[in-house]
């Protein structure tokens, strides 16, 4: 296999369990032969599913993905708190069998339900949040107790997918779909569900299937994945992202050399992606009174 050592694109990859998403950031440089390999939105080891990954050039794309919303499966586990609200930590509090007998779906549809909409939730002590210049995870994992202050985030959609014991009858496991902003932790809906029951929860799956319009099913495994065969041009990705427009050949070559361009179009405030007539991505451009602004330009890609 030939490595695009200096070609650009998106890599879409769907991240298996255990590693963590800078393992296969490490996998994916040595197999596109590049050092230039980012993400956008990091995935926990207990996690699985959709990472987006930039490669060369097209890291600078990543910035406009991260803050896309996105959509998980998961799967909570009730009757049971742990350190880190997931599968990975110490359980801290267990529930009692009459506890866990008043819990049946009514009352989990309408605790998941008042998790939506724009709220404000509480990130589990052992995320990447950095307090005074430290990640809060290592802070707890030092010994401390970390308290995070709750931020603003959008959860359009909770749906229960199935509601059932779990392999020890003491637990329930309700299986959800959730559809939410960027920054929204679901393993603070597992243990937000559990505060409001009563009985305590924690997350014990998860699977990103969504990030903007990239989905899982367009997602190669890090076995079967050729960098050469399955890099997504830039052009192809800004398409998906934004409203495009391509520029004549003289257009093209002023776009490149730094020169703003006229544009018979309306203003915009977000990025326009503006092709050249090779197809190529020339760069993300915004338009003032019918004229460019570079936001950010793209070389030309060339293939190794």
């Amino acid at each position: 296999m030939t490595s695009p050592s200096s070609r650009s694109g998106i890599l879409l990859i769907d991240k298996p369990p255990v590693l963590t998403s800078h393992d296969v950031v490490a996998r994916t440089r040595r197999l596109a032969g590049t050092r230039k390999v980012g993400h956008a939105g990091t995935l926990d080891p207990l996690a699985t599913g959709l990472l987006v990954l930039g490669v060369n050039s097209s890291t600078r794309l990543l910035t406009y993905v991260v803050g896309l919303d996105k959509e998980y499966e998961a799967v909570i586990r009730l009757g049971a708190s742990t350190t880190t609200d997931d599968s990975e930590g110490e359980v801290i509090e267990t529930a009692s069998a009459a506890a866990m007998d008043s819990v049946d779906d009514a009352r989990i549809v309408a605790g998941l339900a008042a998790q939506t909409g724009e709220v404000r939730q509480r990130p589990s002590s052992v995320s990447a949040i950095k307090v005074d210049g430290k990640r809060a995870y290592a802070r707890v994992r030092g010994g401390e107790t970390v308290v995070l202050d709750a931020r603003s985030v959008t959860i359009s959609s909770i749906d229960v997918l199935a509601s059932e014991p779990s392999a020890d009858p003491a637990f329930r496991d309700v299986s959800v779909r959730v559809v939410c902003s960027s920054g929204t932790y679901i393993r603070a809906i597992a243990r937000d569900l559990g505060d409001a029951l009563g009985v305590g929860g924690h997350l014990v799956a998860l699977r990103r299937t969504r990030i903007g319009p990239f989905r899982i099913d367009e997602a190669h495994t890090l076995e079967e994945v050729e960098p050469e065969r399955d890099l997504v041009a830039p052009a192809t990705i800004a398409d998906r992202l934004f409203t495009t427009v391509t520029l004549d050949a003289e257009q093209a070559a002023d776009l490149r050399n730094g020169k703003r361009v006229a544009l018979d179009r309306p203003d915009t405030a977000g990025p326009l992606a503006a092709i050249d007539p090779e197809g190529l991505l020339i760069g993300l451009v915004e338009l003032s009174n019918g004229t460019t602004r570079v936001l950010v330009n793209f070389p030309t890609d060339t293939v190794s």
